[in-house]
């Protein structure tokens, strides 16, 4: 029996193998070797990495252009998530609905999330561009002025924040409505027998039913805020004046156009203990409570 328990052993760690090779060489190997590189600087032709300890940390520390891009993250964060989630929401309650051509609309709500980033940066420009932006023309009809929405400092964030919900509710909504399909149908004809209303039901089954997927949904939704990269590349580079740079853009920047990889690196670290510490407190904070324990 000990030979049938270690061949039953080894099928599991060889049926295993594959994912934890990938594991390891993409995800863990590459954090230790981005925290170790964190630790030196930047190595040249003529000038090795030589061991600074923690002084990068302490460079970040006083960059007072990580502190605006930590804030304009902060900023889009808000901006995103709860709303993104809203609609995706409302929507996924609107398709789950008997509507007609129901498949079109749930396919026109769907689409953007397919789109390339770059094609989406591209379709937003129509609308943005000053004077022959499709923005400008509406306003210009009532007699408003041209405004300039990409390169404004106090409008630049919110154009951002637009678009990423434009693409992201729809993504959440898939979810969304395959939580509402496995609902049972009974739960629904129980409240209509007891004279529930569409808002008391909605309120009180429907959205702590959905509550799994909430949880699911804000995970990614928080990830998702912290990796924007294509859609500044091509419309704002970040700018004007860093206003609309995020994080993971000012890595880009620091590692591909100043080539300070060990800075960079530093950055990197920041953003994953960030993201680490909220996914942990997320599951530590809302799981038990959102599965009833």
């Amino acid at each position: 029996m000990p030979s049938q328990n270690v061949r039953v052993h080894v099928y599991g760690w060889l049926l295993l193998m594959p994912a934890a090779i990938l594991l390891i060489a993409f995800t863990h190997f590459p954090t230790v070797a981005t925290l170790v590189q964190s630790l030196f600087t930047t190595g040249t032709a003529t000038r090795p990495a030589a061991f600074v300890g923690a002084e990068n940390y302490q460079i970040m520390l006083e960059d007072d252009v990580f502190w605006q891009v930590v804030q304009n993250n902060i900023w889009y964060a808000v901006g995103t998530i709860p709303v993104s989630i809203a609609i995706a929401i409302l929507m996924a309650v609107w398709v789950n609905a008997r509507l007609p051509a129901r498949g079109l609309v749930r396919m026109a709500y769907f689409t953007p999330t397919v789109l390339p980033m770059i094609a989406v940066a591209n379709i937003w420009l129509f609308f943005y561009t000053p004077d022959i932006g499709l923005i400008d023309q509406v306003v210009s009809l009532f007699g408003g002025g041209s405004h300039n929405w990409l390169g404004d400092p106090d409008t630049v964030l919110g154009c951002i924040i637009v678009i990423t919900i434009w693409k992201e509710a729809g993504f959440f909504m898939i979810f969304y409505l395959a939580a509402l399909q496995s609902l049972p149908p009974e739960l629904e004809e129980a409240a209509h027998l007891e004279g529930a209303s569409r808002w008391y039901y909605f309120r009180r089954v429907t959205f702590p039913l959905l509550m799994p997927t909430t949880l699911f949904v804000l995970i990614n939704a928080v990830i998702n805020s912290f990796k924007l990269v294509d859609q500044l590349f091509i419309l704002t580079k970040g700018g004007p004046d860093n206003a609309s740079s995020l994080l993971l853009y000012y890595i880009y920047e620091v590692a591909f156009s100043f080539f300070d990889e060990a800075y960079a690196a530093t950055l990197t670290v920041v953003l994953l203990a960030v993201l680490a510490v909220i996914s942990v407190g997320q599951f530590l904070l809302l799981d038990k409570r959102i599965h009833y324990r």
